[in-house]
């Protein structure tokens, strides 16, 4: 028995799924949206997908962020991101490929601005990374095809333990989490990179595991309550594993929110992703992956299929 913190509950779940795609229609629609920006470059794309240069300085005292800020601008580098870690006073400085400079140029070019703009506070380089805009559309391309090939995946394992239906409609539900979130970090205007690819990813298993285990609820009472509406039959299966749902989204929400308070700068991003697509793939596994299902099957004679 799992954990029951709202009791017995009835909620037409299905009774809801109008209003709830409409409101997914619009997150879609923002993630489509989005697309179409990072194809048109017009997105907050990082240095994996635009190209660029990355260099990691470390000083030796701690420095002040405003003034390395501005010695980049004075010098003509006005379209990079300054990421400060405190511990080690390191300073890691992300520079697009928009720059006038060639690739290879820019962190001598940094280099120079800071041993003239830091001469009390010495410093060393960390590390130094390019990736040419080559590099960065493969990269696109490759996330893109790392995502289909999770969708298809998903769809062959459900359709296999469930049936068809199922695997599309998880499917479905996984792609508007991805697209939801996607979005979201477009009008925060987020940098997408390929650490939010990575949380993506992650989110898309997540809400894999959670549409599952209601899924798992549906075909234990189609067995017992077969000749029951199948719209009764989805709606009871809800609410009976309404609560081991929200203690599982809790329990992930608190972890990653103490990712996101504690675990610095660098994974700051990744981590507010986790937490929004946690909320939302908590959402579409109850009122978009069942209720698909449902649009699909309820004039269909043909029953769902019970495999163990």
């Amino acid at each position: 028995m799992g954990i029951e913190i709202l009791g017995k509950t009835n909620i037409n779940f299905i009774g809801f799924r109008r209003y709830s795609f409409i409101l997914s229609a619009i997150f879609v629609s923002l993630g489509i949206l989005t697309l179409i920006q990072l194809a048109r470059g017009q997105a907050n794309l990082g240095i994996d997908f635009a190209g660029g240069t990355a260099v990691q300085l470390k000083f030796e005292k701690p420095f002040q962020m405003e003034k390395a800020r501005y010695a980049l601008e004075a010098n003509g580098f006005k379209d990079c991101e300054l990421q400060q870690f405190i511990e080690g006073n390191k300073l890691l400085i992300q520079v697009k490929k928009s720059t006038d400079l060639p690739l290879g140029k820019v962190p001598e070019k940094i280099l120079q601005v800071f041993t003239k703009e830091f001469v009390d506070n010495k410093f060393v380089v960390d590390s130094t990374t390019e990736i040419g805009p080559k590099v960065g559309k493969s990269l696109q391309h490759d996330a893109m095809i790392a995502v289909l090939i999770a969708a298809i995946g998903m769809i062959i394992y459900l359709a296999w333990r469930f049936e068809f239906s199922f695997g599309v409609a998880a499917a479905i539900a996984t792609f508007h989490d991805v697209l939801t979130v996607l979005g979201i970090f477009y009008l925060l205007g987020k940098e997408v990179n390929l650490l939010l690819i990575t949380a993506l990813l992650t989110l898309a298993g997540y809400s894999l595991t959670d549409t599952v285990v209601i899924y798992d609820r549906i075909r234990e009472n189609l067995r017992t309550h077969s000749r029951d509406p199948l719209g009764d039959v989805m709606n009871r299966s809800i609410n009976e594993v309404l609560s081991r749902t929200i203690v599982t989204t809790i329990t992930v929400f608190l972890a990653c929110l103490s990712l996101f308070f504690f675990g610095g700068e660098v994974i700051h991003d990744f981590s507010l992703a986790l937490l929004i697509g946690i909320c939302v793939g908590t959402y579409s596994s109850v009122f978009v992956a069942s209720p698909i299902v449902y649009e699909w099957r309820k004039d269909k004679k043909v029953r769902i299929r019970t495999r163990r």
